[in-house]
């Protein structure tokens, strides 16, 4: 029942702001693709195929995790620190773990509809991508591993300046560096290995290949729900430590 409440609460969230939401949700894809589709990518071929098709897989894998992040993040963010509600949450007799659970799942449906949006989009652009169950499944662990992220980032922070430094050192560096405008194939042995470990690599990688070539890596959505599963767990014991 907690799951439920959770999610119509963000629901009737959602639907109050939905212009804003939408608007928010596209524009920085929309400047991706002008910048780095129309502008340096025109003529440009990737893996064999045009940038405009290479770049779309990690424009949603980029978006999909932002907009689970910031879902999620921004909302508790204000909660704990503005309107002091949130330890109403904490101190109800709720179940945390179905607590944690409907707020990243709230996250992770955000991250799905701005997915949807850049499919839409990318269309405006002259693009149709392949898309299959498979295609959807990614896009919702990448968008559920990331809520869980923000969820726990949001329990764990002071101040808003803290949550500026986590996007700081771990949000966009992931964003810019997993594969999501570039090939990793050129980057040193090292570096590639450690960018190839994190959840954004993997769903850009799969998701890339689902439009490109049709098929994907099995062990990449095993690792991306082993990721989920491990920040799920981790938002979970975030809760708990709040409630002390």
């Amino acid at each position: 029942m907690e799951i439920f409440t959770v999610l119509w609460r963000e629901y009737l969230f959602f639907r109050r702001r939905i212009v804003r939401i939408t608007s928010a949700a596209i524009m920085s894809p929309v400047l991706y693709l002008i910048a780095f589709g129309w502008g340096l990518g025109k003529d440009v071929v990737v893996e064999g195929a045009t940038y405009m098709h290479f770049i779309i897989p990690g424009i949603i894998a980029i978006t999909t995790m932002n907009t689970g992040f910031n879902a999620v993040s921004s909302r508790i963010t204000v909660s704990k620190l503005h309107e002091k509600s949130f330890e109403y949450y904490l101190t109800s007799p709720v179940s945390m773990p179905l607590m944690a659970l409907g707020q990243i799942l709230a996250g992770a449906v955000r991250g799905i509809y701005a997915a949807v949006l850049i499919v839409l989009v990318s269309l405006l652009f002259g693009v149709k991508i392949s898309i299959n169950t498979y295609f959807v499944i990614i896009c919702f662990l990448n968008s559920f591993i990331f809520s869980a992220l923000g969820y726990a980032a949001a329990l764990s922070i002071e101040s808003h300046y803290d949550m500026s430094r986590f996007n700081t050192y771990i949000m966009t560096p992931m964003s810019f560096l997993c594969g999501t405008f570039f090939s990793l194939e050129n980057l040193p042995g090292a570096v590639k290995s450690f960018i190839g470990i994190l959840p954004l690599s993997h769903a850009s990688a799969s998701l890339r290949n689902i439009v490109l070539r049709g098929d994907f890596s099995h062990s990449s959505i095993l690792v991306l729900l082993i990721y989920a599963v491990l920040l799920y767990f981790v938002g979970v014991f975030m809760s708990y430590r709040e409630m002390k």
